[in-house]
Parts: structure tokens; C-alpha cells; sequence
């Protein structure tokens, strides 16, 4: 047999900011291919819909109200898993943010939020899902959302794209640290899809204009289409794979640097 397996029944992926936007559909599509999953966001009420949501689809959902900026609250959660005596095989770090500012108009307050949120978020539950990862002692996946503005320099600002492309080289540096305990570390970087954070930027026609322009497949992306990508690194199909970065863009990335 040659065709290795996509399906992830009876995995459990621990996924952050899952109440919203591609943490939400991530979360939905790992339980249609067979995941129980825990659903970490600071929003009980978005939480209560998807696992409701996930149960409908047949898996188990455990949504735990979590603050991932910061680590008393990831370690929290964590502990809330082993109570539960739940075996995690994947995380996916998906929690972000952006404020669009341009670089002198950047605050420190704005530096910090989105720091904390994309980044130090992702290092700090990649630190308590890998030790746990470890004492478990069958390895695991990790998957960090990163982004497009991790390679190319766009009007997304310098704190987003800062803290994207610091999270595609901590997936290098993970990947290697951690390869020895059979934990493999991806990233996946996505161009504009459609969210209720993107709504307002992509009801601007000439802005819309602008990124087609530079996307080989002429079309924003549509949520599905990155859960296909994140089930493959997160299933057997993918068990020689790590410290890589998946670029789900429409192909706009092909003319980078």
C-alpha cells in the first residue's frame, strides 16, 4: 500500500483562537476527518457554537476559555488537559492579530499586542503541547498559522510581518530541536481568505483590485481551502515532513524573493 492516510481518527488537536475565522474552520474540519478536538479562545460563547458544532459531527469537543498571550492561562489549559487525561497528537497555534499601522505610527502598545498575540502565544503553547508531546512519548504534530507577509514585504505593517516571519524560523528551530522525540513542526502560510477580519478590507473594490493582481489564480481564498493543507500536516501523509512552510496563497507567492 502506498497511499499513506489523511485521516485523523481518534487524534487529538489542541487548536488556538478556534472560536473565529480559520481557527473555527480548522477546528470543524479536523473533526469531520476523524479529530476530537480542544478549543482554546478567549470568547466562551464562540467557543460553545463549534464544539456544538463538533459534537453534531459526531467527535468530542472540550472548549476551554484561555487568554493565549498569556502563559499562566496556556499553562492552565494545559493542565485542563491532563485532568481530562486527554492525549494531544497535534496543536495548531492559529491564534492572531494585526492592527495595520504604518511603521512610525506604531505604538508600544500595539508592538506588544500583536507580539504577544502571533508569537509569543504560539512559542509559549508549542513549549507545554511539546513537553507534553515528550513525556507522552510518541511523537506528535505541530502546525504554526504563519502568513504570506512572513516572506514578502506588504502593507500588512512591520509588527505583523515581524512576527510572521519570526514564527516561520521558530518552526525551523523546533522542527530541529524536536525531531528527536518524533515531533514534526510546519507552518502554513495563507494569502487573503475570507473572514469577519478581512470582511471590511475585502469590500474595498481597488483593494481587492490590488491583491489580484499578484495572485496567479485571480481569486481570494475561501476558508475550506486551507483545512485540506492543515489535515495533510497534521495526518501520516505528511510523517517525513518538518520545519516547513506551506504557502496557501493562490500562488502569490511564486515572483517572491
Amino acid at each position: 500500500m502506498y497511499l499513506p492516510s489523511f485521516n485523523l481518527s481518534d487524534k487529538v488537536a489542541v487548536i488556538t483562537g478556534a472560536g473565529r475565522g480559520i481557527g473555527k474552520s480548522l477546528a470543524i474540519g479536523f473533526a469531520e476527518a476523524g479529530a476530537d478536538v480542544v478549543l482554546l479562545s478567549r470568547t466562551e460563547k464562540d467557543l460553545q457554537e463549534v464544539a456544538s458544532t463538533i459534537t453534531e459531527i459526531g467527535r468530542k469537543a472540550l472548549p476551554v476559555v484561555t487568554d493565549v498571550t498569556k502563559p499562566a492561562d496556556i499553562h492552565s489549559a494545559i493542565e485542563r488537559i491532563k485532568q481530562e487525561k486527554i492525549k494531544v497528537d497535534i496543536l495548531v497555534n492559529n491564534a492572531g492579530m494585526n492592527i495595520r499601522s504604518q511603521a512610525l505610527d506604531v505604538t508600544e502598545d500595539e508592538w506588544d499586542k500583536i507580539m504577544d498575540t502571533n508569537l509569543k502565544s504560539a512559542f509559549f503553547m508549542s513549549r507545554e503541547i511539546g513537553a507534553l508531546m515528550k513525556e507522552q512519548g510518541d511523537g506528535g504534530r505541530i502546525i504554526n498559522i504563519s502568513s504570506v507577509a512572513g516572506k514578502m514585504a506588504l502593507r500588512t505593517g512591520v509588527a505583523y510581518g515581524a512576527t510572521k516571519a519570526a514564527m516561520i524560523q521558530m518552526t525551523k528551530i523546533l522542527a530541529f530541536e524536536w525531531g528527536k522525540y518524533n515531533i514534526n513542526v510546519n507552518s502554513i502560510g495563507p494569502w487573503y481568505f475570507e473572514t469577519l477580519l478581512t470582511k471590511e478590507l475585502l469590500s474595498d473594490e481597488e483593494y481587492v483590485k490590488d491583491i489580484l493582481a499578484v495572485t496567479p489564480l485571480k481569486r481570494i481564498g475561501q476558508l475550506p481551502e486551507l483545512v485540506g493543507p492543515a489535515v495533510f500536516l497534521a495526518s501520516e501523509a505528511s510523517s517525513y515532513i518538518s520545519g516547513q512552510t506551506l504557502f496557501v496563497d493562490g500562488g502569490m507567492t511564486i515572483n517572491g524573493f
